[in-house]
């Protein structure tokens, strides 16, 4: 019977796992120096390794004739366990027995001695889906269990194994594989196998086995029904789209050119090649262009894509175009994880690409705003480009007052008011307070208010009011409707007007508005005022 390559060349000591050396050293020296845990807890993702070093943990321990903390494979412990015909050492899915009766059960079998080894281990997978009450039952056990009892838990998400259960544990995160690490992994695979894996070919698998040992070998299984394994094998089997149709797609959406990118697409789609696939590459392609602009040699780049394409792309769109390509592209796989038409959905995607005008999230809204000011037609500062902005008007130097005649000119007459003022018999001019005519009559008013309290508190804020005077005309602005409430109620005004006659010599007339421009509008809405006043599809 055909055995599957992951399960074939499943790691059998810890010298053959490969990227988790700092926990395989680990435990290594915890076996050689004879200082076990009874509980240890493995977390990381899929296929990093954690069930088969807990394998390889469990025989090591009850190894007969074990090898500088390796288990020799070879006794009647390491066959009998690896075979699964010692019953002391048992694995448990707690998917499927996460119920407080199969913990009970397991605590009544724990506590007996083992039969056939030294030590009884217990290797409970996916921990993390043990219901509270199956948790509650474990936790007693787990904190004094018995000296030949050895529990190893394994789960992918940590946050839901309770803390009482993490404080009793030595836990090991195992990480992501580099790509690098999968890769050479599979060429050494495919050598055993007599398969001959080009490098690109190794490389895609690597990537797409998102730091999965298992699923990059269960990809190259997939792809091993001829003995020569490609790039093309590898895009045609597993119904990718490759490099060259996705630069073309991606292109024609920077050139907001709908009815390319549709054909491509089409081609694509009537090909086999898979909508969700699909996506994921472009996504992948975008998050590169993106990286690319902010440095072009940095590692962060995944390496799939050809720099002259990232190059190309680079150019073509701007950053905010970038954030709105992802911002859509992953809607789109959203849409296509909750159900309905994949080649709808793929659509709406690309139409959505080639024109922001169809999203209205924040990303779509700033390439609309770029789009514009790279038109030409609005500069970033919000002027209009079509031509210079109007100067103020001149004035002129020395100009007489109006219905005085200047020197020199003997043909205009004096011009008199149509309506003169008549003037109060013997009326003389009141010096103007020295507070107002420097500018600081507003901290003696100030002055003159700090015996109220609440009114001196609220008018010297200068972050929360400013004032004009204008004639007998005392203007103050507030940044609040609440606050222009307060000052125009009577508590607020009467003394602020009995203050302000004492300092500037005479009655005043009090004013309150709000800033010039109103309440301050949100990003979202200034940016929709800009897109909505110029209509870009006039301009193309």
């Amino acid at each position: 019977m055909y055995q599957a390559l992951y399960r074939k060349y499943r790691p059998r000591r810890f010298d053959d796992v490969t990227g988790q050396e700092h926990i395989t050293v680990t435990l290594r020296r915890q076996l050689a120096t004879d200082r076990l845990s009874h509980a240890y807890l493995f977390v990381g993702t899929r296929g990093t390794g954690k069930t088969t070093c807990a394998k390889i943990l469990s025989r090591a321990m009850n190894c007969l004739f074990p090898e500088d903390g390796e288990p020799c494979n070879k006794c009647a412990s390491c066959v009998g366990i690896e075979s699964g015909s010692i019953l002391d050492v048992l694995e448990i899915d707690a998917a499927s027995n996460n119920g407080v009766e199969n913990v009970r059960a397991l605590r009544e079998e724990a506590i007996y001695s083992p039969a056939s080894v030294s030590k009884r281990i217990y290797i409970i997978d996916e921990v993390h889906m043990l219901s509270n009450a199956a948790f509650n039952a474990l936790l007693k056990i787990l904190e004094e269990p018995p000296e030949h009892l050895i529990f190893i838990l394994a789960t992918t998400e940590r946050h839901k194994v309770p803390a009482t259960i993490l404080s009793r544990c030595q836990r090991f995160s195992f990480k992501r594989l580099s790509p690098s690490t999968i890769a050479a992994r599979l060429g050494a695979v495919a050598e055993k196998e007599g398969l001959t894996l080009s490098a690109d070919a190794a490389e895609k698998l690597a990537s797409l086995a998102d730091g999965s040992m298992r699923d990059g070998l269960s990809l190259l299984d997939q792809c091993a029904s001829d003995s020569n394994i490609d790039l093309q094998r590898v895009l045609d089997t597993i119904g990718l789209t490759g490099q060259a149709p996705l630069a073309q797609l991606a292109e024609a959406a920077a050139r907001r050119d709908a009815s390319a990118a549709l054909s491509i697409l089409d081609g694509l789609y009537n090909d086999g090649r898979d909508m969700s696939s699909l996506l994921s590459e472009l996504a992948s392609l975008m998050r590169d262009v993106l990286v690319f602009q902010l440095s072009p040699d940095s590692p962060l780049l995944s390496g799939i894509f050809e720099r002259t394409e990232l190059s190309k792309l680079s150019e073509m769109l701007a950053p905010e175009r970038l954030f709105a390509f992802l911002n859509v592209i992953r809607e789109a796989g959203l849409g296509l994880s909750r159900g309905g038409s994949a080649k709808l959905s793929a659509d709406m995607c690309v139409f959505r690409l080639c024109d922001e005008r169809l999203s209205d999230d924040n990303a779509s809204l700033l390439a609309r705003v770029e789009r514009i000011e790279n038109s030409g037609l609005v500069r970033p500062g919000g002027q209009e480009s079509g031509g210079a902005a109007s100067p103020p008007p001149a004035v002129q130097k020395n100009a007489a007052p109006e219905g005085v005649e200047e020197p020199g000119d003997k043909k205009s007459a004096p011009k008199t008011p149509a309506n003169p003022e008549p003037k109060a018999p013997n009326s003389k001019l009141k010096p103007e307070p020295q507070a107002q005519r420097d500018g600081a009559f507003w901290q003696d008013i100030l002055e003159q208010l700090k015996g109220d309290v609440s009114v001196h508190a609220l008018l010297s804020d200068s972050s929360e009011i400013s004032v004009e005077l204008q004639a007998n005309v005392l203007l103050i602005r507030t940044k609040t409707p609440f606050s222009m409430a307060q000052i125009e109620s009577k508590m607020f005004s009467d003394p602020l007007r009995t203050a302000a006659a004492k300092v500037l010599g005479h009655e005043v007339i009090l004013r309150t508005a709000l800033p010039e421009g109103g309440i301050e509008e949100s990003k979202h809405d200034k940016l929709e005022k800009l897109i909505n006043t110029f209509d870009i599809a006039s301009y193309e």
